[in-house]
């Protein structure tokens, strides 16, 4: 979070280019959609396909997750474009919306929270598979709710290819690799998160950097979607929290509906953004926010979990 922080600060603060200049020239190089491809292959490689598959018997938690994460969350994103608001953050909040959930933070926030680690795996997997196939089709459905607001339609076919570069095949990749090159795949582990951390911060640094003077003309949001993002995030984890109750998922069960469920990555996000809707810099401010506040907020909750134990 301080790198995040650090980053953004230094690049929107940066008037004469030494750092954001080369940071438009690697985004205008590829170089986002490598360091993303590489995040996931990495997060792959990671991946206990033992704890996956350990995962599996929990249907109704899986179900109750993926509906939160693919469903809730747009329907919530719905709700919160009905009030007046700059399409650039209309935009960041729906790409928050469709993003599947993060492979890192969620699982192991599950995992203190005193929750099923090995079901927040699975999930967290099978999420980001689908999400090839989920992200075009449900954020082309959100533009429509935007009125004449954002004047961008998808074209839905090179959406689903882009994720599919960028998410499906390296996971894939990575999860072969490990299977093939266990050995390798255990000594690369302990340091694939730092990574994978590192990857997503030079991913915003490059996205900032192509959209500074989009976000240092519009610096007065920088509350109201700190107050936006909150509100978003914090009802999603209620909505999660009263579908949990009603499925009756106790203690050890929910803890992973609720984390993997409400958690979104934060470099998809950014990829979409600086791909898709480049002219909509305040969304990049939407996506970097809403990453910071909700592991801000899930530390706290964590922290809950583990005192009622």
């Amino acid at each position: 979070m301080l790198l995040l922080v650090v980053t953004t600060v230094l690049t929107v603060s940066d008037t004469i280019g030494i750092i954001s200049g080369p940071g438009q020239w690697l985004k205008h190089h590829h170089a986002p959609e490598i360091i993303v491809a590489s995040i996931f292959f990495l997060s792959g490689l990671a991946l206990n396909m033992q704890q996956v598959r350990k995962g599996i018997s929990d249907v109704k938690s899986t179900a109750v997750a993926l509906i939160i994460c693919f469903l809730a969350a747009p329907l919530l994103a719905v709700f919160f474009s009905i009030f007046p608001m700059q399409a650039g953050l209309i935009v960041g909040l729906f790409l928050v919306a469709v993003a599947p959930p993060t492979l890192s933070s969620g699982v192991v926030m599950t995992g203190v929270a005193g929750g099923n680690m090995a079901h927040a795996l699975l999930t967290t997997t099978l999420a980001n598979c689908m999400a090839v196939v989920t992200i075009p089709f449900t954020l082309g459905l959100l533009l429509k709710f935007t009125g004449n607001r954002v004047g961008v339609e998808l074209d839905i076919a090179p959406v689903i290819a882009q994720v599919a570069t960028l998410i499906l095949l390296p996971l894939l990749a990575g999860l072969f690799t490990g299977a093939r090159l266990w050995k390798f795949a255990q000594k690369i582990k302990p340091y694939s998160s730092i990574f994978s951390q590192l990857g997503v911060v030079i991913v915003v640094w490059m996205g900032v950097a192509e959209g500074r003077e989009t976000i240092v003309s519009n610096l007065d949001v920088l509350f109201p979607v700190i107050l936006m993002v909150f509100s978003f995030h914090l009802i999603l984890v209620a909505v999660a929290v009263i579908m949990t109750y009603l499925a009756g998922l106790g203690p050890g069960r929910k803890e992973s509906v609720i984390f993997i469920g409400g958690q979104k990555t934060l470099a998809l996000t950014i990829i979409l953004q600086v791909s898709l809707f480049p002219q909509y810099g305040l969304a990049l401010i939407v996506c970097i926010m809403h990453h910071l506040i909700h592991l801000i907020m899930d530390s706290f909750l964590v922290q809950f979990f583990k005192s009622n134990r």
